[in-house]
């Protein structure tokens, strides 16, 4: 059994709060890419890449008699410029614990929010680090770490962060070019995080997928392609395939942060080296069990809103989807269902083609009503084939031409309904009604369609009636004696012809209530 539990940890936060430097102030080792060695890093002076660095304690009390004893921390150092945001959620996307940074003197920034977010979204366990503590004035920095703390706990008193805890530390005192202070807190944020550390869900189990991260050659060794375990395992040996580029190679070496290893497995950092293979064929991307990841070219996932978002979020729009360490483009449609009840649990890995979706124009806010009691889903087609999807799709399209394969067994509806009036009575059960349709519509389609009228008679289209778009009803159980009546008077009126009567007979309109799914080729219109 592999003694070294390995924790992932992101460190998030807004630009220049100090995540590289408690990176630094952390780590006992540093991998290829940690600590902006990116040259465009250190000429702008901030973190423009993801970066991984790592420290180790043993195992602590709480987690002993699970066949570890070293407890490994890697830490994700994300980026914090607003341009770099797909960088981030690339990097949260594999964290087990998030660090949210933020600059004591500061407070809450526009990227602090937006990490925020991206941490409820993707992370149930959060650690908020007060950082930059040496820039509080001695005498009142007690006061001023509690005040900052007030404020924070106000701001996520409406997340799922509300009670995550606070740490203050500097982790650069007096900054880079003052080399002679330590840093202040640090073995308490340590302490602190072994204390709240836990086993994460790993498993051995089902394919194995990599997301790679950096790629780059090795003289006399091969490309080495770095990253994270996302599932399954992998040893020496094993051929593995880069589904996007459709090519297989044999894993010839393996690193953990510098460290020979046989096999990796989820949740571990592991460098993989392969010979053979031109690093600049890919960045970032997947590595995987051959065959075991197609190429998307549309998906239907479950969605929700982010209550944050203050603007529209409308069906036949364009999005970029963030898939691992790809963006896309990509054009969405909303639908949704009726909440299940809890022993009916909507399934994350497969989709329900028998049930009855209705279209949304737009998903709605998170606090409506209709939010609450509705399941929502998005069908978003991608501009190209996406080979990095993995982990949250209920439902992959591999098909090229789904629009004629598949998108018809879908049925998601749209209410539909049309309204006239009666224009006269031809005697009891029949009818003639006008502005129901326009007179171009081919209203065959809706014969035997039912109407309701304004007086509560439930009635059936017949046909057309003439070329004008009237259409002749039929009313099995009889019209009422109001109606007759009513018509009957209109036209006694019009025979008498009396000009000095102003008395107007109010209308009895006509209403026409059907569904029709959008993906029916024949379009028909249907009624429950």
């Amino acid at each position: 059994m592999n003694t070294i539990l390995n924790f992932n940890v992101g460190l998030l936060g807004h630009v220049d709060s100090g995540k590289t430097s408690l990176a630094k102030a952390l780590s006992t080792t540093a991998s290829t890419a940690s600590f902006d060695k990116n040259p465009q890093s250190q000429e702008r002076g901030i973190t423009l890449d993801l970066g991984f660095s790592s420290f180790t304690v043993p195992i602590p009390k709480h987690l002993e008699g699970k066949g570890y004893q070293t407890l490994q921390f890697t830490l994700v150092d994300c980026p914090g410029h607003a341009s770099l945001i797909k960088t981030v959620i690339g990097g949260a996307q594999i964290i087990d614990l998030m660090i949210l940074v933020i600059d004591v003197t500061k407070g809450i920034q526009t990227q602090t929010a937006e990490c925020l977010i991206i941490g409820e979204i993707t992370c149930d366990k959060m650690l908020i680090v007060l950082n930059k503590i040496d820039l509080l004035k001695p005498e009142t920095k007690l006061q001023q770490i509690e005040k900052m703390t007030k404020r924070l706990r106000k701001t996520l008193q409406n997340t799922k962060f509300a009670l995550a805890p606070m740490v203050s530390i500097a982790a650069m005192p007096g900054g880079a070019e003052n080399t002679q202070q330590h840093s202040e807190g640090i073995q308490s944020l340590i302490d602190f995080l072994t204390n709240i550390a836990y086993i994460p869900t790993r498993t051995d189990d089902g394919d194995f997928i990599f997301a790679v991260d950096h790629c780059f050659s090795i003289r006399g060794q091969g490309t080495v392609m770095t990253g994270t375990v996302l599932s399954g395992r992998v040893e020496i040996n094993d051929t593995v395939e880069i589904p996007e580029l459709k090519i297989q190679k044999k894993v010839k070496s393996m690193q953990i942060f510098k460290k020979s290893v046989s096999k990796a497995r989820q949740g571990d950092r592991v460098g993989i080296c392969v010979t053979q293979f031109d690093p600049k064929q890919l960045e970032r991307g997947l590595l995987c069990t051959p065959k075991s990841i197609a190429a998307l070219n549309a998906c239907i996932v479950r969605v929700q809103r982010i209550k944050y978002f203050k603007g529209t979020c409308e069906s036949k729009s364009k999005i970029h989807v963030t898939a691992g360490h790809h963006t896309v483009l990509g054009r969405v449609m909303f639908f949704s269902m009726p909440k299940l009840s809890d022993t009916e649990a909507i399934s994350d890995t497969s989709f329900n083609f028998d049930r009855e979706y209705l279209y949304e124009d737009a998903l709605p806010n998170v606090d409506s009503e209709n939010s609450a009691s509705k399941d929502y889903f998005a069908l978003i087609e991608f501009e190209k084939p996406v080979s990095s999807f993995h982990g949250f799709s209920v439902f992959g399209i591999i098909e090229k031409d789904y629009h004629e394969t598949l998108l018809p067994r879908l049925k998601i509806y749209k209410n539909k309904s049309k309204e006239g009036v009666i224009e006269r009575v031809l005697d009891e059960y029949n009818v003639i009604a006008k502005s129901i349709f326009k007179k171009e519509t081919n209203i065959q389609l809706f014969s035997n369609l039912k109407v309701t009228l304004s007086t509560g008679e439930i009635g059936l289209i017949e046909g057309s009636f003439g070329q004008s778009g009237k259409v002749k009803l039929r009313f099995p159980d009889g019209l009422t004696q109001e109606v007759l009546d009513m018509f009957e008077s209109k036209k006694s009126k019009n025979k008498a012809k009396d000009a000095t009567t102003d008395t107007k007979i109010k209308p009895i309109s006509v209403k026409l209530k059907f569904k029709r799914y959008i993906y029916d080729t024949k379009k028909k219109m249907i009624q429950n």
